[in-house]
């Protein structure tokens, strides 16, 4: 989707609609690593997947045992969740939201939010989303927060504003009863489109409510 069409989009359901519309798969169906590696030595109990796409944490996150719901701003991205759930012999609830405006009610023993970027989002969106994020997060619970670093070479998003970690917990403003379980740089290989090779840096959070 070239700039103009971006720009031309009102709205992030406009726009997530029309991104996943256009493929009849976006991504691998796989889940995230790095949810992977937080989330594996956590105890299973409900979750709460913000910006769950087409379901590949959620899926994995529902075969470990968590009681999940995931939730995305694009219908379409749910129904193919929905999908892939069935397809793995799982279950998860499924609930659309634009988080800007309305965000999932009840209190979740894993909140996880990865690679929430958008190239439509509003000033401060993400953090005021990230912030409502925590505050649904249980006493006891935990808050993963995947994101990138940084656009690769090849991106068209070399401007965007990617916050690192210490962003994200000056913008979460957490009180003394949160600590701190994972802060890290990752770097991994990527390929881009011609073959290109490089390396791109995510960023990994993992937060404890304590009470």
């Amino acid at each position: 989707m070239n700039e103009r069409t971006v720009r031309s989009m009102t709205t992030a359901q406009e726009f997530w609609e029309t991104f996943y519309s256009e493929r009849d798969q976006v991504w691998s169906g796989k889940p995230n690593p790095l949810l992977v590696r937080e989330a594996e030595r956590l105890k299973p109990g409900s979750a709460l997947d913000i910006g769950c796409a087409e379901g590949g944490d959620a899926v994995w996150l529902a075969k470990k045992g968590w009681r999940v719901l995931g939730v995305d701003v694009s219908q379409v991205a749910l129904d193919r969740a929905v999908k892939h759930a069935y397809d793995e012999g799982v279950e998860f609830a499924v609930e659309r939201h634009d988080l800007k405006e309305t965000f999932p009610e009840g209190l979740y023993d894993l909140v996880s939010a990865q690679f929430l970027h958008s190239p439509v989002e509003e000033d401060g969106e993400r953090n005021s989303i990230l912030k409502r994020a925590a505050q649904a997060v249980a006493p006891g619970g935990h808050l993963i927060i995947g994101g990138h670093a940084g656009a690769p070479s090849w991106s068209e998003h070399q401007d965007h504003y990617f916050p690192t970690t210490k962003d994200v917990l000056d913008h979460l403003e957490l009180g003394d009863n949160w600590i701190v379980i994972t802060d890290e740089v990752v770097e991994r290989p990527l390929t881009g489109p011609d073959g290109q090779q490089e390396s791109r840096k995510d960023n990994v959070l993992t937060i404890k409510r304590l009470y």
